[in-house]
């Protein structure tokens, strides 16, 4: 019996997820979070170094929103004067405005993707949000 066999093949069209990273090159986690997002396959990656392009207060707010955190949860003590100014006892609003004069107050990375925002500590974390 002669059997005919039809292969068809049907491409789909890979969907790319875009990916944003607020990236310090000088942070081995920064760097080790980029590395996932750039060996993952579909992901459009966007750089941005945020201690040459700063934050707005907008953003950061809706990062720290979306990542389900506060600005002093997020603000970085370690390496800065962030403690000396009392930043560590400021409000939102107060630690917010210093995070966008001085954007190394921001502890690093945030990655945003159509799925949310994580802070990326450890870098891992990336992984649940593409």
């Amino acid at each position: 019996m002669n059997s005919r066999f039809t292969l068809r093949y049907t491409l789909v069209r890979e969907r790319r997820m875009k990916a944003t990273i607020w990236h310090n090159p000088a942070c081995g986690t920064s760097r080790k979070t980029l590395a996932i997002l750039e060996e993952t396959p579909g992901i459009e990656v966007e750089i941005v170094q945020y201690l040459k392009t700063p934050y707005t207060a907008d953003k950061l707010r809706q990062l720290f929103r979306d990542a389900g955190m506060t600005a002093r949860e997020a603000l970085r003590l370690r390496g800065t004067d962030a403690e000396e100014r009392g930043l560590g006892d400021a409000g939102e609003d107060a630690i917010i405005a210093a995070m966008v004069e001085n954007p190394a107050y921001v502890n690093r990375p945030f990655v945003e993707t159509e799925k949310g925002v994580r802070f990326c500590r450890p870098q891992d974390l990336v992984r649940e949000i593409l």
